[in-house]
């Protein structure tokens, strides 16, 4: 019951505070990104939601656009400066994405909408992770985000498709404020987020 009909009111209850509460605060830090970073101040991208349906994700972007000589963008690691690491280490690039879970492309807590190129290369197991809405914060992130391998990630991913409750939510967003505080697993070594998932070790 919680997770076909309550779990969608729950989500949309606590977006709507969130929003009300701190619009101060996609203000504030428009302003900022904007001065930073340039525009556009919101960074959005196709992404893969419930039963693989690809919506538009929003977040504040975190990169600048820098490019060398021949007009090539600079690695990610080379375009993140030290607010844009500021902004993903406390994870506030990341509250766009309540207008999203108000749309009903998101949900509070799932796992993470990843890349679109990345839907064929899933195994049927590690597919099920779309069973679900992606979430802002999910089981995954709580237990370990970007320092796992990928298929830790997406065992964590299925495990909460199987277990989803009420009290798994509650405990995930606590667990996700701990991590925020103690900037715990924001990057993989030697990238600036994480690599990118080209299907299973053979």
């Amino acid at each position: 019951m919680y997770k076909t009909f309550f779990k969608r009111i729950f989500d949309i209850f606590c977006s709507i505070i969130f929003i009300l509460l701190f619009w101060w605060l996609y203000i504030l830090l428009a302003i900022l990104v904007k001065r930073k970073l340039g525009s556009p101040v919101i960074f959005s991208q196709q992404r893969p939601g419930l039963n693989g349906k690809v919506f538009t994700m929003y977040k504040f972007r975190s990169m600048t656009d820098a490019r060398d000589k021949n007009g090539n963008l600079l690695s990610d690691e080379e375009r993140l400066p030290r607010f844009g690491k500021m902004l993903r280490a406390t994870s506030l690039d990341e509250i766009p994405e309540f207008f999203n879970i108000l749309k009903g492309d998101m949900s509070l807590i799932g796992p993470r909408p990843l890349l679109v190129s990345y839907l064929d290369r899933y195994t049927p197991e590690q597919a099920r992770r779309h069973e679900v809405r992606p979430g802002i914060s999910g089981w995954a992130q709580v237990n370990g985000r970007n320092a796992i391998s990928w298929e830790e990630k997406f065992k964590y991913d299925v495990e909460y498709v199987n277990n989803v409750n009420f009290w798994l939510d509650l405990k995930i967003i606590f667990l996700t404020v701990k991590k925020i505080f103690i900037k715990e697993g924001i990057s993989q070594e030697g990238n600036a987020t994480m690599e990118e998932f080209w299907g299973n070790k053979k």
